[in-house]
């Protein structure tokens, strides 16, 4: 349970805190394109059922889905994030490797539980890059996480230069870490506890390998089988070309994360997920298909939260105050006890 701050005061008001919103993103995209060699594009909000291009997260989550008049009531769902359509357009675009897409990803998560950093409405910007085969490596995975943590870096002290009263916190470089080192090393935490002591130590971490078995038969966190490539040996004793970004959080006092990331699957790698969380049936699909063909350029890709993010620079203590949504009556009538104003 993620408990509000006893103690909480926005440092800027409602107004400020909209100008600031604006501001975080239109800096932070254009530093983010920059970095990594990425072209906006334009995404769909809903994708067809039944094509395996919706991500289902960790397998389990419920799209959004309606019928369309038009199309004789062929049942459309509303995209839980971009994984794999991203994947798809990078194909489409013919990319070169080191060059890609990125977009405003807007997603409905029905099943999400509702705390103070968790919506059923998610914000992102999604990105994905062509990468050449040589490049499938936990190496160079670690090398675009340095220059993604360089762009919230730079929006952070983008931020302060505006706002003196918001001081800059993150660390000169993030810690790469690997989940099943931290599983070996704190065996009686939970995966939580561990992101917490790390995060609380360095400031900025990025735990690599999440979705695969860990040595004691876990799993660190949830991962759908079919865009992050968790199986795949990374060459250093470790397995998995993916992982998160997780900063300190002040306000809350916990690990807080900004960013889930990878190099995507390969027809290896999927088919070996895909049988280990026993779906095989999913490679008749469209996505799978293709990819299982070698019909899909491969990719590096994410997404960095963008109410997460703003939340985090600008101090807040509930994504509400970052984001318009909808939320219980006992977590409104909490906010406004303790002064959160929820946009």
């Amino acid at each position: 349970m993620i408990e509000l701050p006893k103690k909480y005061k926005s440092i800027l008001n409602t107004k400020e805190t909209e100008h600031a919103i604006v501001a975080i993103k239109d800096f932070f995209q254009l530093a983010l394109s920059t970095e990594l060699n990425l072209t906006r594009v334009t995404a769909p909000l809903f994708v067809g059922s039944g094509t395996g291009i919706n991500d289902d997260l960790n397998g389990v989550e419920r799209p959004v889905s309606f019928p369309v008049k038009a199309l004789n009531e062929q049942k459309m769902e509303i995209v839980q994030s971009l994984a794999k359509w991203k994947r798809m357009k990078i194909t489409d675009l013919e990319l070169e490797p080191g060059f890609g897409i990125y977009t405003d990803m807007n997603a409905l998560r029905p099943d999400e539980d509702l705390d103070p950093i968790h919506s059923i409405y998610v914000d992102q910007w999604d990105w994905c890059m062509a990468i050449d085969e040589k490049d499938r490596t936990v190496y160079y995975l670690h090398e675009i996480v340095k220059k993604v943590y360089r762009c919230i870096q730079r929006t952070e002290f983008f931020l302060y230069d505006r706002y003196p009263a918001i001081k800059p916190i993150l660390p000169k470089e993030i810690k790469i870490l690997y989940a099943d080192d931290l599983q070996k090393k704190y065996p009686d935490l939970t995966p939580k506890e561990r992101e917490d002591k790390v995060a609380k130590e360095y400031g900025a971490v990025f735990i690599t390998g999440i979705g695969g078995k860990l040595p004691d038969g876990t799993i660190h966190d949830g991962r759908a089988p079919d865009y992050d490539d968790w199986i795949t040996e990374s060459g250093d004793g470790h397995r998995g070309l993916n992982g998160d970004i997780l900063v300190w959080n002040p306000v809350l006092e916990r690990a807080f994360e900004l960013s889930s990331m990878g190099i995507r699957v390969s027809p290896e790698s999927l088919k070996a997920q895909l049988e280990e969380r026993g779906c095989p049936e999913r490679a008749k699909f469209e996505f799978h298909s293709k990819l299982l063909n070698g019909q899909l350029t491969q990719t590096l890709g994410g997404g960095i939260g963008q109410s997460r993010l703003c939340m985090f620079l600008l101090r807040k203590a509930h994504i509400g105050e970052t984001q318009v949504s909808v939320w219980t009556d006992e977590i409104k009538k909490e906010c406004a006890e303790k002064g959160i104003v929820l946009l």
